[in-house]
């Protein structure tokens, strides 16, 4: 069998491929399935032409691929969606990429809208100072709610964190309570 990755197809290409196998009436559920060749080659050019890619698998019904391309789109603003993109992926592959990305979001709220437990003072930590991690915590994760979007990288999400551990772990100095809750 010969390696299809070595070509490296543009996502037109692999439409066209996939389009024509479609038309001479090959069924594509053998060649699009884990671990074949054309299901491979697809997911490898995923990073770099993802909404391309998921439009190809939805508009052939290749689920599998399009569930495996999803996490490619989580960075993709979908209001660059073209209509022509739009008709090629269909109302139900549509609708899960919008949920996909509704999902993200409302999934990002519900986890950051409960601050850290508090525990009962000590003398290395009194309720003062757990209420000054409270109030990061809550400044960060109205942040985030406030710029919450399906275009928010995985990275800004990671520097906002990281910024707020940076304070946690200059208050937690003084608390090993909180602060191995916090990283439990």
């Amino acid at each position: 069998m010969i390696q299809c990755s070595q070509f490296c197809p543009s996502p037109d290409v692999i439409s066209k491929t996939v389009g024509a196998l479609k038309r001479y009436g090959v069924s594509l559920e053998p060649f699009a399935t884990p671990d074949t060749c054309l299901y491979n080659l697809i997911l490898s050019r995923a990073p770099l032409h993802p909404i391309e890619l998921y439009a190809i698998s939805a508009e052939h019904g290749l689920h599998d691929l399009a569930v495996a391309i999803s996490p490619h789109l989580m960075s993709f603003n979908l209001s660059t969606l073209t209509d022509e993109i739009v008709m090629q992926i269909g109302p139900t592959y549509l609708k899960r990429l919008f949920f996909l990305h509704l999902g993200r979001n409302e999934a990002l709220k519900r986890l950051m809208s409960t601050p850290p437990a508090l525990h009962g003072p000590t003398p290395q930590c009194d309720f003062a100072e757990q209420k000054k991690l409270t109030r990061a915590w809550a400044l960060a994760a109205a942040y985030l709610a406030w710029d919450s979007r399906p275009g928010l990288s995985r990275n800004a999400v990671r520097q906002i964190g990281r910024q707020f551990i940076r304070f946690a772990i200059r208050s937690l100095n003084k608390c090993n309570q909180l602060g191995s809750r916090l990283v439990a």
